[in-house]
């Protein structure tokens, strides 16, 4: 790692992104001493610019960032730490600096979730998804085994699109027979991880 401590006046900023969710977590700052120290120890260490010193984050609290691994920008002066955090990252007790909880981001399919959860508590709402919620859990199951079968139909010809498009179907349906169970995708995904362990 070439980093440029001259061009930086010695301190480069730190930008930590949790290792799992990908969330960025806190911005600190390094010096050579460090980042050294961080990779000796495997525990996150900044330079305090208030205390004039190497700070481990956690030194006090016991929320260390366990390092997990370290990028360095395409100008040289700036690095990515992606750690694991053990308790919240914030001093406020936050789990982040921003004050934003550390959940798993799935991108569009959480703002979908978002959208099936609210036709889920507002079933007088006019849309299909209320109207497949108000038919009760075997008309839910029922949609997600039809769109199954189609999937395997579509995988079998050489249609993308409409194999494409029956996919979302069927994504789209478990989405909302996850919820009329009560459960979301972050779910799924925990047994997931446990099973691959």
């Amino acid at each position: 790692m070439e980093i440029d401590w001259k061009k930086v006046d010695g301190l480069v900023p730190a930008v930590v992104q949790d290792a799992t969710t990908k969330n960025v977590l806190m911005l600190g700052y390094m010096n050579e001493e460090a980042l050294a120290t961080t990779k000796e120890k495997g525990k996150v260490t900044f330079f305090s610019r208030t205390k004039e010193r190497l700070w481990t984050k956690g030194e006090e609290s016991g929320n260390f960032l366990e390092l997990v691994n370290i990028k360095l920008d395409c100008d040289n002066d700036t690095l990515l730490i992606q750690a694991n955090p053990v308790g919240p990252t914030c001093h406020k007790g936050d789990d982040t600096c921003w004050a934003e909880d550390n959940n798993p981001n799935f991108g569009f399919l959480n703002t979908l979730e978002s959208v099936i959860k609210d036709r889920y508590d507002n079933q007088e709402q006019k849309s299909y998804t209320s109207s497949l919620f108000k038919k009760g859990i075997n008309k839910v199951a029922q949609k997600v085994g039809e769109e199954a079968v189609e999937v395997v139909i579509e995988a079998k010809d050489d249609n993308e699109e409409l194999f494409l498009n029956e996919s979302a179907d069927l994504l789209y349906h478990y989405l909302i027979l996850l919820r009329a169970k009560g459960y979301e995708l972050n779910d799924v995904v925990k047994v997931l991880e446990e099973r691959h362990k």
